[in-house]
């Protein structure tokens, strides 16, 4: 018995390894770096928090000129200082999140480039406005500050949706999970990278690390808008799904590794189809992509994976600090380990996604494993290498399904069968996706705080394990239908041998 086209087990890599040119190795070093950036001057702010709270509070060591000590006392304490720079990362989340859903249909709709370009460069003034020029000008304000990270916020939502639509016309679904496993590890780069470029400068002043990071910034903007190509159509190569049926691959390279085989024919009937007189492909609109099969779902899940990543990525360092007593230099140091951890893990989940040519089967084992690595990383002994370690094994199983929900599932997402006449959708579902995770990381922070202060480290603990559970319940249909798939596939697969 013959099996199924659309059944037979293609190799993750095969489309891949045939159809990679220098363009896509561009492409994919072009968008890594400029998220990274991105994610680096995201980074600064938080490594000079302390050196910004000194200066807005009143101290003989501010400043040796008296005018200058006496314009930048915004607080009258340290406290109150620290309480508005944690206000100041409340307000960029929710702009932040604001701004990706608009941002995804602004990508769809103009050009992908000059999209990411402008907001690259506009961000890159708006945090040397916010860190250097004020400093310079000796120009302090409650306000203005607010003002500007609202914007820098917004404009610094233009990143990912740009990109990852960009990585999603370049890269089919044959081995685009190991591929955007391994690119979603620009961000923690982008950590790497501010924190090394903050601690080189900050001896000079906070206000030359955020000179230093927009000036980077700005110069990335500009290489890619003259650089990045978004399309292979710009260079003359087919696109994706031309380019896979010339080469005979039997499973489309648009349909989504979620189980969609399944849809019945009244479903099939819902296409967002272009009009035969049009050859452009159209945006889609917004609730059209909220429908999308699998969009609200993964979207409600990353929200509640995403509260419990940035909570590592916030407090991961203070709570080392406070919880073992160890130095704030050692703590930010030993932090880095739970990005390593995401790292290889959203490279190696992605890879094993590619094998199966399913997703979710593969987050719902991860975040199994990440209940249990939280709970045992609760009770992390007073241990360096210990903790790193468990500290690793954590980042692992929950960096690794955030790493590919924002970018691979978002991927598939995009470009699955329903929206094959209108492909221009892939900006506003990574949007949709990564903006509903924005706010759940955004809520989810005061929640984090009051736990701790009232019930303890611990409490805190299992208020991710919760939401990590929650991850899982939104996902289980998705896991039900493509755990099914998987068994119908084997049944087949064995009665044609």
């Amino acid at each position: 018995m013959a099996v199924p086209g659309g059944l037979r087990r293609q190799p993750a890599n095969r489309g891949l390894v045939s159809h990679c040119t220098h363009h896509h190795i561009v492409v994919f070093l072009l968008t890594f770096f400029s998220y990274s950036l991105l994610h680096a001057s995201r980074k600064t702010f938080s490594n000079v928090k302390v050196s910004i709270s000194r200066q807005w509070t009143p101290s003989c060591q501010n400043s040796t000129s008296p005018v200058k000590s006496w314009l930048s006392h915004l607080f009258p304490s340290a406290e109150e200082a620290t309480l508005f720079l944690g206000t100041l990362d409340t307000i960029f989340l929710f702009s932040y999140a604001v701004g990706l859903f608009v941002s995804g249909i602004v990508g769809d709709r103009l050009n992908l480039r000059w999209v990411l370009s402008f907001g690259m460069c506009s961000s890159a003034l708006v945090v040397f406005s916010f860190g250097t020029l004020t400093e310079w000008l000796h120009f302090y304000n409650k306000w203005f500050y607010c003002c500007l990270w609202v914007v820098n916020g917004l404009l610094q939502s233009t990143g990912w949706p740009c990109v990852v639509a960009v990585m999603g016309n370049w890269f089919g679904k044959a081995g685009r999970g190991f591929v955007f496993g391994l690119w979603s590890a620009c961000a923690s780069v982008g950590n790497i990278l501010g924190a090394f470029l903050a601690s080189c400068v900050l001896k000079y002043g906070y206000e030359y690390a955020f000179l230093v990071t927009a000036s980077v910034q700005f110069a990335g903007g500009v290489i890619v808008f003259f650089g990045l190509l978004t399309s292979p159509k710009e260079v003359g190569l087919p696109e994706l799904g031309a380019d896979e049926d010339e080469a005979s691959v039997e499973e489309d390279a648009n349909r989504p590794l979620m189980g969609n085989d399944d849809v019945d024919d009244d479903d099939q009937n819902y296409s967002i189809q272009a009009t035969d007189n049009d050859n452009q492909p159209k945006a889609i609109g917004f609730f059209q992509a909220c429908c999308l099969p699998g969009v609200i779902l993964y979207s409600m899940a990353y929200a509640c994976l995403k509260l419990v990543n940035y909570s590592f990525f916030f407090w991961l360092p203070f709570y080392l600090s406070s919880n073992f007593g160890w130095k704030e230099a050692e703590a930010d140091q030993l932090s880095i380990w739970y990005d390593v951890g995401g790292i290889i893990g959203g490279t190696i989940q992605g890879l094993i996604s590619d094998v199966l040519q399913k997703r979710a089967p593969v987050l719902a084992v991860s975040l199994l494993f990440a209940v249990g690595s939280l709970f045992g990383y609760s009770r992390s002994p007073n241990n360096k290498p210990i903790n790193a370690v468990i500290m690793a094994i954590t980042g692992f199983f929950i960096g690794g399904p955030s790493n590919m929900i924002s970018s691979a599932i978002s991927a598939d997402l995009g470009r699955q069968d329903l929206v094959k006449g209108s492909s221009e959708a892939l900006a506003t579902v990574t949007g949709i996706v990564d903006g509903t995770g924005s706010i759940g990381a955004a809520v989810g922070q005061y929640p984090v705080s009051l736990i701790q202060e009232n019930l303890g480290w611990m409490w805190v603990f299992y208020f991710f394990i919760l939401m990590t559970s929650s991850t899982i319940v939104f996902i289980s249909p998705l896991i039900v239908r493509e755990i099914r798939l998987l068994l119908h596939e084997r049944r087949l697969r064995m009665l044609a041998e």
